[in-house]
């Protein structure tokens, strides 16, 4: 199995458009999407078909979903998505309590329904901050997925570690709700600090054997995405971590 490729991680190249050229020789046909990439959708689709690249997942700020979601569906459709992830909420916007992360839980719920009646699967991406104890003691990941039973999960397993959390935990708490993975390697502390920490994968620190045969274990249908969040050369990263990834993949088991 060949595992997706986050757009986000190669933001820094010149020319995005010719860059889906180089994936197929790298082991990548899959792309993730974000919004660097949906300013022309129809453009950028007639690209990613020439180069033989499909779109099966994207990031969609929950904020323009429910903003305008007819622009959303139109992007979505046109891209090829399947399932649709929100990635991220600005500290500003974060909830502090855990009646917050229900208010939350209720509108990505509600933005669920609407992904669903299309055919389209939808749920949240996490980072650190959904796993760090509210002053309660409550889990804010937990809080999400316990309160909003039509989401999925897209769960990057690196940040849970920097959250201080076990990745091994949620994959077997929550792996019924896993619809993605976002597979990436953190760095030996000290190290690739100019990468903020983050390493090509199979270079760090995760135990990503253990991590990829517990999700195997879970569900066949999940789908896997490499991601560096600060490359210092994107396509060494994804040429490496693609590989990286082919060994791991055959060296696990459903």
């Amino acid at each position: 199995m060949n595992a997706g490729l986050q757009l986000y991680s190669m933001r820094d190249c010149a020319g995005q458009i010719s860059l889906l050229g180089q994936l197929s020789a790298l082991g990548i046909d899959r792309v993730e999407g974000y919004g660097g990439v949906y300013g022309d959708a129809v453009s950028y689709r007639a690209a990613m078909d020439s180069a033989g690249i499909k779109m099966p997942t994207g990031h969609i700020a929950l904020t323009d979903i429910e903003a305008d979601f007819a622009s959303v569906m139109a992007i979505v459709k046109t891209m090829g998505m399947q399932r649709v992830f929100a990635p991220y909420l600005e500290e500003k916007d974060r909830p502090t309590t855990t009646a917050g992360y229900k208010e939350l839980a209720t509108r990505l719920n509600n933005a669920a329904k609407l992904f669903n009646a299309d055919g389209i699967s939808f749920g949240w991406h996490n980072h650190d901050f959904e796993f760090v104890e509210l002053a309660d003691g409550a889990i804010p990941m937990a809080i999400l997925l316990d309160h909003a039973p039509d989401i999925t999960w897209e769960a990057d397993l690196a940040w849970i570690v920097r959250g201080g959390c076990d990745p091994l935990e949620y994959i077997n708490r929550y792996g019924a709700r896993l619809s993605a993975v976002h597979v990436k390697d953190i760095a030996t502390v000290g190290t690739h600090l100019d990468e903020d920490g983050w390493a090509n994968l199979g270079l760090g620190t995760i135990d990503w054997p253990a991590l990829l045969q517990a999700c195997r274990d879970q569900s066949p249908d999940i789908v896997y995405i490499l991601e560096h969040d600060k490359p210092s050369d994107p396509v060494a990263f994804a040429e490496q971590s693609a590989a990286a990834f082919k060994v791991l993949w055959e060296n696990t088991h459903d």
